[in-house]
Formats: structure tokens, sequence, C-alpha cells
């Protein structure tokens, strides 16, 4: 059954026309006329999260449209990119599905062997490793230089350990990396008795964090998702927190730390009970 609306705009071509309109210098808007690669990257970036956000929320309605929002934000760049002669929306295309095809043989060239997704894995890295090799001549000079440092730290440390483990540079197990985390967990408490300045302190818990993320990867867990899991869940439990205390007639700033805890306890035996 089709959701095609009457008179909707359902080919690409309109929003590509609509781009084209916005940024028209004689007849566009003025903001969108404004703007540029390095101004529209903080938009693409927040689009892309929220993205995320309505997917954990199984918003589906508002999926639709965030995708949409983050569409826009693909078909802006390559419109500005065609007024500067750079490419175009269709070069756009034309790359990334060379690329897929190029990257699943075993799909669109009758390659077998490569049977589930953790094959399909190591193979789609032994194809980045061949195309990085081949841009060597005029590219990036180290196997790090284009992990992109614009990319959120958590994200950005995982692809920096996962691209040195293809070499080798890896810890052994996960539990060797758990002896890290301790490890760096005393160096933050004995910088911090030492009285470290906030500097060293950064440093310090830096090094912690990175060993954390290091973790998350050797468990093949996610540990964006893992954190933005956790951050909902604090939510939840703190709003019982308030929830609990609004029925006496008082608010957390009232309440003792002894008190809240007791309270989180109860949220979390809550949570157990709803499975």
């Amino acid at each position: 059954m089709s959701h095609e609306k009457p008179n909707a705009h359902r080919d690409i071509a309109a929003l590509l026309e609509v781009m084209r309109r916005l940024r028209d210098p004689e007849s566009g808007c003025p903001w969108d006329i404004e703007q540029s690669f390095a101004t529209i990257v903080p938009y693409t970036i927040e689009e892309a999260y929220e993205v995320a956000g309505a997917i954990e929320e199984r918003d589906w309605s508002g999926l639709k449209e965030e995708l949409g929002d983050l569409l826009l934000q693909v078909v802006f760049h390559a419109r500005m990119a065609e007024e500067q002669k750079l490419f175009d929306f269709g070069d756009v295309v034309d790359a990334i599905v060379t690329k897929m095809i190029r990257r699943h043989p075993h799909v669109f060239a009758g390659l077998e062997g490569i049977d589930s997704a953790e094959t399909q894995t190591a193979v789609w890295e032994e194809y980045k490793s061949a195309e990085r090799a081949g841009k060597a001549a005029t590219g990036p000079k180290s196997l790090l230089d284009d992990v992109p440092a614009a990319l959120p730290a958590l994200l950005r440390a995982v692809k920096l350990q996962k691209r040195a483990g293809t070499v080798g540079f890896d810890w052994e197990s996960a539990p060797k990396v758990v002896e890290k985390i301790a490890e760096e967990a005393m160096e933050v408490a004995e910088a911090q008795a030492a009285g470290a300045p906030l500097e060293k302190l950064e440093d310090e818990v830096g090094d912690l964090l990175f060993a954390v993320a290091n973790l998350a990867r050797h468990l093949k867990v996610d540990p964006e998702t893992a954190l933005r899991a956790t951050n909902r869940k604090f939510v939840k439990r703190f709003k019982f927190i308030e929830q609990t205390l609004g029925e006496q007639g008082r608010t957390p700033a009232e309440a003792s730390l002894d008190e809240m805890e007791a309270i989180w306890q109860r949220a979390k035996g809550v949570e157990k009970q709803q499975g």
C-alpha cells in the first residue's frame, strides 16, 4: 500500500531544487546564502545526533523528520561544492554507490565465503586498508592520519585504537584492559591526592577514559551507545528521586545524600520488578 500523499515532493530532485533556490544569490534566503562548509558543520553533527535520539526513543514519526533534516545537510554541502565547481550531488551518490559495490563483492560479484557479519566486518577492514594504501602516495603518511579529528572524542578514541590494532598494537584481551583501567584510575587518585594542577588531572582522566573506551571495543560494545543508555538511566532514576521527594513536599536540595541514595536504590528495585 502506497503512503504517497497528493502533490507530495518525493523525488530527490525536488529537494535539490529547493536548495538551489535557497542559495540563489539574487532571490534566495540571506541566511542560507551566507553559509559555508565550516558554518554548516555544527548543524550536520547536531542532526546526526537527533537521528540517534529519535531511534533511541523509538519515535518513528520523528525519525522520518530527523532523517529529512540530515539529508538536507548532505544536499546543502553538495550544493555549496557545486557552486565552487568541486563536485555535485550526483558525484556524492556515484561515490557511495561505487564504494558499496566495491566493498560487497559477495553481494554484487558473486564472491563466496562471506557468510556472517563478523566475516564481512573483517573483509570491510581489509578493503579500507587497501584503499588507504592506494592513497598513501599523495595522502596520509600515518596509519592514523585519516581518522577525523572532528569526531566526538569517545568515538575517535575507538577508531584510533581499532586502526592501531590492525598492525598488532593492541591489548591481548579484555582482562588486560581491565588491569590498565585499574592502573589509570589509581593514577588519577594519586594525582588528585598530590594536589596536581587541572592540566595534570585532565591528562590522567583522559587516559582513564581512553582505557575504558578500549575495554568497550574489546567487548564489542559501542561506548557511545552504552554511555547514552546510562545517561537515560540516570535521568530516569533522578526523576524518581524528585517525584518521591515531591510527594513529601520536599526537593532534592532539601534532602540529604543518604536519603537520595536510599530512594535511588528503590528506583533500581522498581526497574528490576518491571523487567
